[in-house]
């Protein structure tokens, strides 16, 4: 984003905002008229839920049990998609509590910018701090972020080229271990050296979108969730998983992580290996999709296509898909995202929970654990309201995730 760009956005925003009308499907024509309904309806639910519910929540929501939110305080991995769900009811709203609620909860994770613990600081600070810094220009959430990225670079592995995804530094009981999800977190690094000029935080990252590149995707374009190097060496010793049905399956919240992140990929730097592996994954998780448009929480699993399902991996795969598109032009990659988002959007929402806190139900967490088996999940809301106003404001979730094409 440029400077005389953000300052537009700071004199202006909530102008902007509020003069807006929704521009549906405006660089791909119009959708129609009863899926626009669909979407808008589906949006508007959302909004009205959070609206709801955001003045109970004083933590950081991970899921649900029996229907409410079980919080954490640090915010676990998923701290940053409550102020990212707030910054989407923001943009769909122009209700200016929500923006005072998302720079509160968001607040609450300054700590975590010297986690060096975790992968996951992507997924903390950039629905939140990087997005706030979008939309208010306020440079105490840029800084942060760049901050983040900072603790996130320690965890690189040069030998190996790797970022690695769970355990303390010290700790090398998981020093080796690659996972998909990592690839989601590669764009904080991206932004850290957009805004501060040094190539280091992206080369970083491109090193281990290349490993990943090199290590995830079979022949067919399925992944594995985990892939384990010796940390000393580097040398890769083979796919494995935690939340796949087996080393050989393809867990489908981890599909859709790569199309998403190698998508992201390649608009951050125009590597076109990247947009084919993109690609790769994207078709083969199409193909595995079945008639109601919901997946499974396995593709690979055997009681597929009849098994339990994750709203949340079909939320993130129709985010994935909409940049796809836009990246290669291709119409399918589009339509698949909007018949994920109706189907979401038409069967799993709480719409007829009086007690439901969460907007999106019919998720899975850890299936092998039996950890949170149709519930709802932080992520699948947020994807949710990033996918359907992906559709309905493309410009301001431009101006909130920056989707510029390379």
């Amino acid at each position: 984003m440029s400077v005389s760009r953000r300052t537009v956005l700071t004199t202006a925003a909530a102008a902007s905002l509020a003069a807006s009308a929704p521009t549906a499907g405006a660089a791909d024509g119009p959708l129609p008229a009863p899926t626009l309904r669909t979407l808008r309806s589906a949006a508007d639910y959302a909004v009205e839920k959070v609206r709801s519910v955001a003045p109970n929540v004083t933590a950081f929501p991970v899921g649900t049990k029996s229907e409410k939110w079980v919080y954490s305080q640090s915010g676990d991995w998923v701290g940053g998609f409550w102020p990212g769900t707030l910054w989407m009811a923001w943009l769909h709203s122009h209700d200016d509590d929500f923006r005072t609620r998302a720079l509160a909860s968001a607040q609450k994770l300054a700590p975590r910018q010297y986690d060096t613990g975790t992968h996951d600081l992507g997924f903390l600070f950039y629905p939140s701090w990087v997005t706030a810094w979008r939309l208010t220009d306020d440079d105490t959430w840029r800084a942060g972020a760049v901050r983040a990225a900072d603790s996130l670079i320690r965890r690189y592995n040069p030998r190996g080229r790797f970022i690695r995804a769970w355990g303390a530094l010290d700790d090398q009981k998981n020093a080796g271990r690659v996972i998909i999800d990592t690839m989601m977190n590669l764009d904080l690094l991206a932004f850290a050296s957009s805004q501060t000029g040094d190539a280091t935080y992206l080369d970083i990252a491109v090193e281990h979108a290349r490993t990943a590149q090199r290590v995830f995707p079979r022949p067919d374009g399925s992944t594995p969730h985990v892939y384990d190097f010796d940390p000393d060496t580097g040398t890769p010793l083979g796919p494995n998983t935690v939340q796949g049905y087996s080393p050989t399956s393809c867990w489908s919240r981890g599909q859709a992580w790569g199309v998403y992140g190698f998508t992201t990929m390649y608009r951050r730097t125009a590597d076109p290996e990247f947009l084919a592996t993109a690609r790769r994954l994207a078709d083969y998780a199409m193909s595995a999709l079945t008639p109601d448009h919901l997946p499974v929480w396995d593709y690979r699993a055997p009681q597929q296509p009849h098994d339990i399902k994750d709203a949340s991996a079909g939320a993130i795969m129709a985010c994935g898909l909409l940049d796809l598109s836009a990246a290669t032009g291709v119409p399918s990659y589009r339509d698949t995202a909007l018949r994920l988002l109706t189907a979401l959007s038409e069967t799993c929402l709480t719409r007829k929970s009086t007690r439901a806190e969460a907007v999106v139900a019919r998720c899975t967490r850890n299936r092998p654990a039996e950890d949170g088996i149709e519930i709802s999940l932080p992520y699948a809301d947020y994807y949710l309201l990033e996918g359907i106003l992906r559709v309905l404001r493309p410009q301001d979730i431009d101006r909130a995730i920056d989707l510029s094409q390379p």
